[in-house]
Parts: C-alpha cells; sequence; structure tokens
C-alpha cells in the first residue's frame, strides 16, 4: 500500500510530473487534538486573496485539478450511483470539474469512450470557508454538467449536516489544514449513510522537503537560528490509525509522490501564495522573508537538488489518498486471521532458499 503509483500526466505551466523514489517520512509527533497548529483565520484570508486575482488562481489550479482526477478514478471501483454526495473543503470545485470531464476511466480500453461520473451523481455538495474561491468559477460551463449546492460555512471542523446526510463524502487537498482531524473525521463518518465511503487526498509527510529544508539552511546561515516556514503535515503511517478511530471500516490508504519542476524558488512560492497554500502556522513570524533570507534559500535548493542538466528545481509534493467505509448491514468483512486455504510459502513457490 506504500508504494509509488506510475504517475501518467503532466503538469502545465512550471514543469513536469516525474515519479520518484520512496524517501523515509518526516513524522509529526500525535499531540492534543485541541491543540490549534493552523490559524484558521489566517488560512480564509489567504484563500479569499488568491481567489480575488481570478486569472493567475486558475492558472496554478494544475495541481488541485490534477489531485481532483485522480481522486475521482477511484470512484470508478465502487459500482454504484450517489443521489447525495459532499465535497469536504471545495476549494473552488475541482472536484465538480473532474467528475463533468469524460473520459478519464483508466481502466477502459484505449479509444473507448466512458461518460462523465457526474451521470452517477444526482447532487453535489460543496462546502469550503472561502466565499470567494468556493464561487470563483460559478460562470463556467461545468456547472451545468453536475447539480451543485455551494454552502459557505464558518469552520471545516464544525460541520452543519445532520447524521446519514450522504452517500458519499469526498475531499481533496483541504484537510491537510485541519487542526482537529480525528475529530472531523468522526463527523464524516456520522454525516455518511451506513455502507459508504469516504475518499479523499491530503499533502503529507515529505511534500515540500526540499524547500523546508533549504529554508531552515538558509536560517541558519543568514540569521543563527530556524523558523517555521513550511506547515507541518501528517504523516501517511498515522491515517489508517485516524480512519479506524473514527469508525471507518475497509480502509485503504496509499501514497504517492508529484514532483513538479519550478525555474526557481520564486517561482515556488509565487505559485503557492496564488494556490492559497502558504504557512498558516499559529505564532509564525510575522511579516515577509528578508532578502537575504531568499536569496540563499535559493541558492542552497540549486545547490542540493537541482539535478545537471535539468531546466529548473524540484519540488515534491506527497499526496496521501485515503478510502474508509462507514460500518452497515451487509458489508463485506476481511476474513479472519489464518482463515486461508493456502500456505503463503506454497503461493510463492516455498519458502527455502539455496545458498551458494
Amino acid at each position: 500500500m506504500f508504494s509509488l503509483q506510475t504517475i501518467r500526466t503532466s503538469l502545465p505551466r512550471r514543469g513536469l510530473a516525474v515519479a520518484s523514489p520512496i524517501r523515509a517520512y518526516a513524522s509529526q509527533t500525535p499531540g492534543n487534538p485541541m491543540l490549534e497548529i493552523f490559524n484558521r483565520q489566517t488560512k480564509h484570508l489567504q484563500k479569499d486573496r488568491a481567489a480575488r486575482n481570478v486569472e493567475e488562481s486558475r492558472k496554478v489550479d494544475y495541481l488541485k485539478d490534477e489531485v481532483a482526477l485522480r481522486l475521482c478514478e477511484r470512484l470508478f471501483d465502487i459500482k454504484r450511483d450517489f443521489s447525495n454526495a459532499l465535497d469536504l473543503g471545495a476549494n473552488s470545485c475541482n472536484i465538480a470539474r473532474a467528475l463533468t470531464t469524460p473520459n478519464i476511466d483508466p481502466a477502459a480500453p484505449e479509444g473507448t469512450l466512458t461518460p462523465p461520473l457526474a451521470e452517477r451523481i444526482s447532487k453535489l455538495t460543496c462546502v469550503d470557508t472561502s466565499r470567494a474561491l468556493l464561487h470563483r468559477d460559478d460562470d463556467l460551463p461545468f456547472n451545468n454538467e453536475i447539480d451543485i449546492q455551494r454552502d459557505v460555512i464558518p469552520n471545516l471542523e464544525a460541520l452543519p449536516y445532520a447524521p446519514n446526510s450522504f452517500d458519499a463524502v469526498l475531499s481533496s487537498l483541504s484537510i491537510h489544514w485541519i487542526n482537529d482531524l480525528p475529530s472531523l473525521l468522526e463527523q464524516v463518518n456520522m454525516m455518511l449513510k451506513p455502507d459508504c465511503p469516504f475518499i479523499a487526498a491530503m499533502f503529507g509527510g515529505d511534500t515540500l522537503f526540499e524547500l523546508r529544508g533549504s529554508m531552515q539552511l538558509a536560517d541558519m546561515e543568514r540569521r543563527g537560528g530556524v523558523s517555521p516556514h513550511v506547515s507541518p503535515l501528517a504523516d501517511v503511517r498515522d491515517v489508517g490509525s485516524l480512519l479506524t478511530r473514527a469508525g471507518f471500516k475497509m480502509l485503504t490508504v496509499d501514497v504517492e509522490d508529484i514532483v513538479v519542476e519550478f525555474p526557481d524558488t520564486f517561482a515556488l512560492m509565487q505559485d503557492l501564495q496564488a494556490m492559497g497554500e502558504s504557512n498558516a502556522i499559529m505564532h509564525r513570524e510575522a511579516g515577509p522573508l528578508s532578502r537575504d533570507v531568499l536569496l540563499a534559500t535559493d541558492a542552497i535548493y540549486r545547490s542540493l537538488h537541482m539535478e545537471e542538466g535539468a531546466r529548473g528545481i524540484p519540488a515534491t509534493f506527497r499526496l496521501i489518498y485515503m478510502i474508509g467505509w462507514k460500518e452497515g448491514k451487509g458489508q463485506a468483512q476481511p476474513l479472519q486471521r489464518g482463515s486461508g486455504d493456502m500456505n503463503l510459502k506454497d503461493l510463492l513457490g516455498g519458502g527455502d532458499f539455496e545458498r551458494p
């Protein structure tokens, strides 16, 4: 479940998406779930500010659109229709756009036309805290191809929906900003109807490890200390435990790296700001980074991570995909340990190794 999937699609604008080797995970120590790590008001203002520059905001949607497509591909494995689905942390309704895109079934034979997934969803409720971002693309054609209800709420950690309301809950690149993720997952489980799925994608672990390390080294060199400039992220090893704790069954968790090439660190940070993905840690250092630290960061980044002959610097985005099912009657259950009919050694051709 932790193997890297093959990345098939190139991302536009900044560079190419390429597969990269699995690295050691940057582990975040679990803490009190009521501890506020992120400033919700700061994040709200960042998303609003990004959405108001509509042209630039749409240009940098390449990553969110790509992840939404890969998330929706997982719906092809679920052979059912959904009368009422929720998009949790909808951003600019990237999932709705993906659902209305035809021919995204990765298992379809080459040349086969497949209808958009929107035909299997009667209603999609998109919820977010930023009105500007949620309604940014009200006028685009995809709105006519799916029944969308847009709900603006003050806090994604306190959802206003009744129990057993939705046939599916989807979430793409939003829940990594949640302070109390265990509580949110419990709410999602409660809102789902029995035997219905929660499917989500979030940034995690080693995301932007190149930028994080380069900025720390630049801080040490120019200022003699380190300040947190990149937000902490959940580790893939914790996701399964969190889903189990929230009551989900039949879990699937996998991880994938998308590496995007940027001309320099300044272009990377500009895109992050235009995405509304800038740092929102509580009590972070106020004001912009000094010119000295920025220049040192770019030089260190190039020295450590830029390959010879490359057009630019790589930035790794680690995606954690998760699927969990709310418990329900008649739901498939995993077999009990030791109930298999075949010995694994026999299946693999024996367990003995020949020694030279």
